[in-house]
């Protein structure tokens, strides 16, 4: 018995990478997966549904249940489809996994609005697009065991200088997902984000100068990122997925190498109160005091590493 048997997942941007290794794991414990993707470039350029079909073969291959969908999860009639198409093809849809994406990496000083539209439209607007699709279905079953599992990214939660329309896109990725917790329980959906760490087509595109510098500041080689297979990260995937996780929902879950964490949610670290309306002079002095060696702190732990 697979721990995911008879269960439906759409998972988009599975031909290649951290899709495509979540989707095969997947459907090994027995999931019926719908693997959605353009195979674009890198900047979504391009189109070749060789991959999909490929990561299709293999699961069919080895006993499982797959078939390929051609869907741009940026454009809303798409997306419709696609879930139409699950629903149509294994007679319900349990899971929707959103881990397709692209870069158009520039400083903000350097980047076009199409870079900036052509980032969003896939990976924020791309979740919302199949998510509505799919929360409709849910909500009108009313009840069951339901995943929605959206990609963010480190860039975004910590700020990658040289991708303020990923970091952008990712962080939004964060708040919609939360949105959804607290909207479509009542519904039998749990609703979470993975920041994933894994070797793929994306590091694959950092310049090599900044890879020497990475492994010269954290001590490791090149044959270290065996351990950033995309495959040591898929089994979180396959938990959250499963119906052993209807108690986690509106977090944000870390899978990197062989760790898996839970983020921590925003929260107060000081606060000042005034008993009156405030004086520019008074938080002048009171907003530096009380702010600033919290502040400064961090930055001092941060860059210790």
């Amino acid at each position: 018995m697979g721990r995911l048997d008879g269960r439906v997942a759409i998972v988009t941007g599975a031909g290649r990478g951290i899709g495509a290794a979540v989707a095969k794991q997947m459907a090994a414990e027995g999931a019926h997966i719908v693997v959605a993707d353009l195979g674009v470039g890198l900047d979504g350029s391009g189109h070749d549904l060789t991959p999909a079909r490929q990561v299709v073969d293999d699961i069919t291959g080895h006993g499982g249940a797959a078939v390929c969908c051609e869907t741009n999860v940026g454009d809303h009639s798409s997306a419709a489809s696609l879930v139409d198409f699950a629903i149509e093809t294994f007679g319900r849809l349990d899971v929707l996994i959103n881990a397709a994406g692209i870069l158009r990496d520039r400083m903000i000083f350097n980047m076009s609005e199409e870079d900036w539209d052509s980032v969003i439209n896939v990976h924020l607007k791309g979740c919302f697009n199949t998510t509505k699709f799919a929360s409709i279905y849910w909500r009108r079953l009313r009840e069951g065991n339901y995943r929605l599992i959206n990609f963010t990214s480190i860039a975004g939660l910590n700020g990658n200088p040289t991708q303020p329309n990923y970091a952008a896109a990712k962080m939004g990725i964060v708040g919609l997902t939360m949105s959804c917790a607290n909207a479509l329980g009542k519904y039998g959906v749990t609703a979470n984000c993975i920041s994933p760490g894994a070797a793929t087509r994306m590091t694959e595109s950092i310049p090599e100068e900044k890879l020497a510098q990475f492994y010269a500041e954290t001590g490791r080689a090149p044959s270290d990122d065996a351990r950033r297979s995309p495959d040591s990260m898929a089994p979180a995937l396959v938990y959250i997925a499963s119906e052993s996780s209807g108690w986690l929902t509106g977090q944000i879950i870390g899978a990197q190498e062989y760790r898996v964490s839970l983020w921590s949610q925003p929260s107060i670290h000081r606060q000042i109160v005034s008993t009156t309306p405030w004086q520019l002079d008074d938080l002048f002095v009171q907003i530096p005091r009380a702010f600033q060696p919290t502040v400064e702190g961090k930055r001092r732990l941060d860059e210790a590493g």
